[in-house]
């Protein structure tokens, strides 16, 4: 399916030298915010209080996060929790006071608020259990990264599997250095959508080498960065489409889906405007110098007279 057909090829590759450059500077910058600054943990990676509160009706998650920005508890995490009744409260640690003073403060808050209000259950979470969840989501970072690599190995050659891994991770470091910048806060939610941009975006690297793939083999005569350019060229209305129907999806979680959705929705818009630009003017800029060639792909005919040389007499 296509909105429209582009004629002539745009010469990308031309321009190769700048894309890279770009997204040198880029990621350069983004590595420096995480250095400097550093991420804003959520209370799942740092520790904190976990409470449950029961309600008679349906909860009103708006008005609870108010009430309690508005009694001094900051950074607080309100959402529903199994019901619409049910809602779940994290905060972060408070030096010097315990989760039972903490939980006795936030029901009276609560409970002056609404008072149908009713604890369920507190739960303190060490940082220890925080330290082991950031452990695990860096390993499972790295294992989605050994695998695209692997996937793409077997499917084209290594050198498309090294091209768009980098091109990826480049996604992944310019959004945490978005989060380090503006020190959002980095909960959960977050770590999935980057997980979810990781794959994301090499489903647009997939489809540009799978048509680089397709016109080694048919454009017989041409260059590398000529094939590269009609690759990319020929996939543009399509990119548009997949990528501008994600966006209106997420765009409506960044909207109406509140705090609970906002910074899921925000990493997840992040990496997917630079998973367009890296997918396409990264990857495949790379590939041209890893020097990818026709030889890889389609066999080459032998000259006749060589044919007739190997012959036996």
């Amino acid at each position: 399916m296509e909105f429209f057909k582009i004629r002539r090829t745009i010469p990308f590759m031309r321009h190769a030298l700048v894309f890279n450059i770009v997204s040198l500077i880029t990621f350069i910058l983004a590595v420096v915010f995480l250095a400097s600054k550093g991420l804003h943990f959520s209370v799942e990676f740092t520790g904190g209080t976990v409470m449950e509160i029961s309600y008679k009706d349906t909860a009103d998650v708006d008005r609870i996060r108010g009430a309690l920005d508005k009694a001094g508890f900051k950074d607080t995490a309100v959402q529903n929790f199994g019901s619409s009744r049910d809602v779940m409260i994290r905060m972060p640690i408070v030096q010097g006071q315990s989760s039972a003073d903490l939980s006795q403060k936030v029901m009276g808050t609560l409970q002056a608020d609404n008072k149908d209000a009713e604890l369920r259950r507190v739960e303190f979470v060490g940082p220890q259990v925080g330290k082991e969840l950031a452990e695990n989501g860096a390993l499972a970072l790295l294992v989605v990264s050994i695998g695209i690599v692997l996937y793409l190995a077997l499917r084209f050659e290594w050198k498309f599997g090294l091209s768009a891994i980098i091109a990826n991770l480049h996604d992944v470091v310019i959004i945490l250095g978005f989060f380090a910048l503006f020190q959002w806060e980095f909960s959960l939610p977050v770590l999935a959508a980057v997980l979810a941009v990781l794959g994301y975006s090499v489903n647009e690297s997939v489809v540009v080498f799978d048509r680089v793939r397709e016109n080694f083999r048919k454009m017989r005569k041409a260059s590398t960065p000529d094939v590269i350019d009609a690759a990319i060229t020929g996939t543009i209305s399509r990119t548009i489409i997949t990528h501008g129907s994600t966006q209106i999806m997420v765009t409506t979680m960044l909207i109406f889906g509140g705090p609970a959705l906002h910074y899921f929705a925000l990493a997840l818009t992040i990496g997917i405007c630079f998973g367009i630009y890296s997918s396409v003017l990264v990857a495949s800029p790379l590939l041209m110098w890893l020097k990818v060639d026709r030889s890889q792909f389609a066999k080459v005919k032998k000259d006749k007279r060589e044919e007739n040389d190997g012959a036996v007499v």
